[in-house]
């Protein structure tokens, strides 16, 4: 009788380690789109090693000395048809408007090293792409992480940089966590948006996606492909992007382009970025500071821009969420020109 029972214990627990070994290991689809094709896309070829598709709209008459460089969110994250429609016209304005996809995303490309997404490595991509552009400086557009780009390039390279548009921007690293607790007054009249990250996060997860972020933490190792990553974060993303407007019916569409590897290796080498909260604060560059009533990252982060940043200005923006071109897309339009013709 005991044999038996112990031979049932044996044939459960191989069972089991078979199992887990399966989820954790057999490759994973998600159903999701495949990354759409993108008219008037082409690609830099930089020294550091990145290939770096862009698309560029060309300014009409009257052409501006300081281009327009928009940086998307992430890390991770892509150039959207949303992001090149909105921005476009600017180019009435006479900016030549540059939007690209950063190493590890979009139509980039993705690293055999996954140890090479680095913070470093983006700044350098993006002095890289200044010296291909061939301009004395830019205006830079950061988006959530595109902003944290932002912040970090300027402190680095302060020659560089005309005019900085700060939107949604995530907290500065390294991160003061303190900062969480501040409310912003009252008048303003934020809002919380319905869903939050941390939902997204829980339900797409899986043992398996767990594996892959821990293998990659720990040994710089893809234990799934770039292909099958990419469709998991994109996946994830729609989820996640819940958080990111204030009215639920305009959460954005499901689209492929997000970088699995390039987001999550990036946000580790941030979590080691040394500090230069200093360098900011001796910076003159002007900036605005773009926020969404219904914005996803919590006041105290965006305010340590306008604290650190002394030639800043503030515009909230009312119906609108950490994406605010999703909902507000004229009013996000119009407060750009307006501080770029200042």
């Amino acid at each position: 009788m005991k044999k038996n029972f112990l031979r049932s214990l044996i044939i459960i627990a191989i069972f089991t380690l078979l199992l887990l070994l399966f989820k954790v290991f057999y490759p994973r689809s998600y159903g999701v789109p495949a990354l759409a094709t993108r008219v008037d896309t082409t690609h830099w070829i930089l020294p550091t090693g990145s290939d770096i598709a862009y698309t560029i709209i060309h300014a009409d008459l009257n052409k501006k000395l300081y281009p327009v460089i928009y940086l998307h969110g992430g890390p991770g994250g892509h150039i959207t048809g949303s992001n090149i429609e909105t921005l476009a016209p600017l180019a009435q304005n006479g900016y030549d408007v540059y939007l690209y996809d950063q190493v590890g995303s979009g139509y980039s490309n993705r690293l055999d090293d996954i140890k090479q997404y680095t913070v470093s490595r983006h700044i350098n991509d993006l002095r890289e792409i200044i010296k291909k552009i061939g301009a004395e400086k830019v205006i830079l557009i950061g988006q959530s992480w595109g902003a944290i780009l932002a912040a970090l390039f300027a402190a680095e390279n302060p020659t560089l940089v005309h005019k900085i548009i700060f939107t949604s921007p995530g907290p500065i690293y390294p991160v003061n966590l303190a900062l969480r607790s501040i409310e912003a007054p009252d008048s303003f009249q934020l809002k919380q948006p319905f869903y939050t990250n941390a939902e997204g996060n829980s339900e797409s997860a899986n043992i398996r996606t767990k594996c892959m972020a821990y293998f990659a933490s720990s040994f710089g190792k893809k234990l799934a492909t770039d292909k099958e990553a990419d469709d998991f974060v994109t996946y994830q993303s729609a989820l996640v992007n819940r958080s990111t407007v204030c009215d639920t019916a305009a959460i954005p569409r499901q689209d492929a382009g997000y970088g699995y590897y390039a987001g999550l290796m990036t946000f580790n080498s941030l979590q080691k970025t040394a500090d230069v909260r200093n360098k900011i604060q001796q910076l003159n560059i002007p900036v605005l500071v773009m926020k969404g009533q219904c914005d996803n990252q919590p006041w105290g982060f965006t305010n340590e821009y306008l604290q650190l940043f002394k030639n800043h200005q503030l515009a909230l923006i009312p119906g609108a969420g950490h994406f605010i071109q999703v909902e507000q897309p004229q009013l996000y339009l119009n407060t750009i020109r307006s501080f770029l013709n200042k």
